[in-house]
């Protein structure tokens, strides 16, 4: 191979990694702008970790009751169903997705199961350092959801769905 051609390469490779980042980014900012924002029930976790620094572990309720309702029965990635309550972001699991048409207020949700866990979106929230206790009252993640089931956790919300962080806002 020649040296021109092994540059070539270079650029090549070069300009096809940058393009696959920032079709992955577009993609998320699309999400963030047009997702369905759903809220789902936060289940306690132990949220300590020396070598991450100050975030939250998440698990989610409604992986719980999948968990209870299916036993160790869960394929290992899929979808669910849940539907937000009327007028409000807040949802519960109606069901397994069996690619059955989504009535008014359901969004699909997917999953992954990892290590024996179900996962949805994700496992933490990362926040600045010593802010650990404007978020102590977490008991929703909010995230935005596409018609693909993809989501993204945008943030944290009380019992009463207010958002929280250092001033309150809403992310």
């Amino acid at each position: 191979m020649t040296e021109r051609m092994a540059r070539w390469l270079i650029a090549a490779g070069l300009v096809l990694v940058l393009g696959l980042v920032n079709a992955s980014i577009w993609r998320n900012e699309s999400l963030l702008a047009s997702g369905t924002l759903v809220s789902l029930e936060l289940a306690p976790v132990d949220p300590r970790s020396l070598m991450q620094g100050d975030y939250m572990a998440l698990d989610w309720a409604l992986a719980r009751e999948l968990r209870q309702r299916l036993g160790e029965d869960l394929p290992a990635a899929g979808a669910i169903v849940v539907r937000r309550e009327a007028g409000s972001s807040r949802a519960a699991l109606v069901r397994l997705d069996d690619g059955t048409p989504l009535a008014e207020r359901e969004n699909r949700l997917a999953y992954t199961v990892r290590d024996g866990r179900i996962r949805i979106a994700t496992d933490a929230y990362f926040f600045q350092e010593g802010r650990a206790g404007d978020f102590e009252r977490a008991r929703y993640g909010a995230l935005r959801v596409g018609g693909d089931g993809r989501a993204l956790l945008v943030g944290l919300q009380d019992a009463d769905l207010g958002w929280l962080g250092p001033r309150g806002e809403r992310p």
